[in-house]
C-alpha cells in the first residue's frame, strides 16, 4: 500500500442496537453517536469501530474483530470484573488460550460477534 494510513474501522451490527450500545460502553468504550442508527465506538487510543441498528443473521455470525492487547491477563481480569455476562443475555467469555503465536481470550457480544483479546508473543 502506498499510502499513509491512519486507522481501520469495520462496521457492525447489532441484533438490539440500544442492548449493544449499552454493552460497548460496559466494555469500556467511548461512544460518539452519529445518526440515531449508527455509532462509532473508540478506545482511549483513538481505535473503533462503527456500531449499525442493523442485523443480518449470517454476518453477525461470521463477524470476528481481533484486538491486540500488551497483556491479554490484565485483560481478562478486567473482562471478568465488569459481570457482562450477568448484565447481557447472550454475552460469553472464553477463557486464555495459549497459542503458537502467543494468548488470547474471547468475548462474544450480546448478537454474536466474536472479539479475539490477543497478546502476540515477544522474540
Amino acid at each position: 500500500m502506498k499510502i499513509k494510513t491512519t486507522s481501520i474501522r469495520p462496521f457492525i451490527g447489532a441484533e438490539n442496537f440500544e442492548i449493544s450500545r449499552g454493552f460497548y460502553k460496559d466494555l469500556g468504550f467511548e461512544e460518539i453517536v452519529l445518526f440515531p442508527n449508527m455509532s462509532f465506538f473508540k478506545t482511549q487510543e483513538g481505535l473503533g469501530f462503527y456500531l449499525q441498528d442493523a442485523y443480518v443473521k449470517d454476518w453477525i455470525d461470521n463477524t470476528m474483530i481481533f484486538l491486540e492487547v500488551e497483556d491479554v491477563q490484565a485483560c481478562w481480569d478486567n473482562l471478568l470484573s465488569l459481570d457482562l455476562t450477568s448484565k447481557y443475555k447472550n454475552a460469553r467469555l472464553v477463557p486464555i488460550r495459549n497459542q503458537d503465536w502467543g494468548r488470547e481470550c474471547f468475548l462474544h457480544d450480546p448478537s454474536g460477534i466474536l472479539w479475539h483479546f490477543g497478546e502476540f508473543s515477544k522474540p
